[in-house]
């Protein structure tokens, strides 16, 4: 396999996990969110930690975008991955909220997943 489709993949299976982020998000389906996020992943804002146990409570205890017919209009602004490291920057409208994500992925045994999320209201 070459270097280029080898990135190529790559770059398809990080996108595959930020669409099922997306779309966990929007739904508020923790199951969907738990199995893209690395079991010690921590969540970050300004003055804010979370544990991914702590926000996935959260996620399962709010109201969804979807049920208030929220449009979905998350979008990746940019993707750099470098070996079996990545990070993606994503612009998430939740609620009122205008948020821009970091998003820390790593591939290991041979799959991405989130370990860690960075975000703040814009």
């Amino acid at each position: 396999m070459t270097k280029a489709i080898s990135k190529q993949q790559d770059l398809d299976k990080i996108t595959e996990v930020i669409q099922q982020y997306f779309e966990g998000l929007h739904q508020g389906d923790i199951k969907k969110l738990d199995v893209i996020f690395h079991a010690d992943a921590v969540l970050k804002s300004p003055g804010m930690r979370r544990t991914k146990s702590q926000w996935l409570d959260l996620v399962s205890s709010r109201q969804t975008p979807k049920s208030q017919n929220a449009a979905f209009n998350y979008r990746i602004l940019s993707v750099d991955v470098v070996n079996h490291q990545a990070m993606v920057k994503l612009y998430c409208p939740l609620f009122a909220h205008h948020y821009i994500d970091f998003i820390g992925l790593l591939k290991e045994d041979g799959q991405w997943c989130i370990v860690n999320k960075m975000y703040d209201d814009l």
